[in-house]
């Protein structure tokens, strides 16, 4: 039995598959493959779904990119303020530049499918 099953709209986040068949590839590569840094293919090669429903339609998963990004700084702050002997404000800055920016192409590609999915449905028959 699988935890997050097909339909919902977290199983194509997590996978990184089109929004609509839930079978495609999203992105051109791998999210740390620099050379295409989260690049997003021009259409699902399963369902033939447009991902690039007019230009520059990806400028919004910047607003998702933010969100994201300031979501993963508070869980870090929040942790170290659960342990108080691990707190100092170096260590807490160190480990969050460190973290945002190692993470910064996966929190990129999963801004711009979280992106794409408050735009296109899931279709089963497609």
């Amino acid at each position: 039995m699988k935890l997050i099953p097909k339909g919902s709209k977290l199983y194509s986040i997590i996978h990184l598959k089109c929004p609509r068949c839930h079978r495609g590839k999203f992105l051109q590569s791998p999210a740390y493959d620099m050379s295409k840094i989260t690049r997003v293919r021009s259409h699902c090669e399963e369902c033939d779904l447009n991902y690039k429903i007019e230009p520059s339609f990806y400028y919004g998963s910047m607003y998702v990119s933010y969100a994201v990004g300031v979501a993963i700084m508070i869980a870090i702050i929040g942790f170290f303020l659960i342990f108080p002997d691990e707190f100092s404000f170096l260590k807490t800055f160190i480990t969050l530049v460190v973290v945002i920016v190692a993470g910064a192409p996966f929190i990129n590609a999963v801004s711009k499918i979280l992106w794409a999915n408050l735009f296109f449905k899931y279709d089963p028959k497609k």
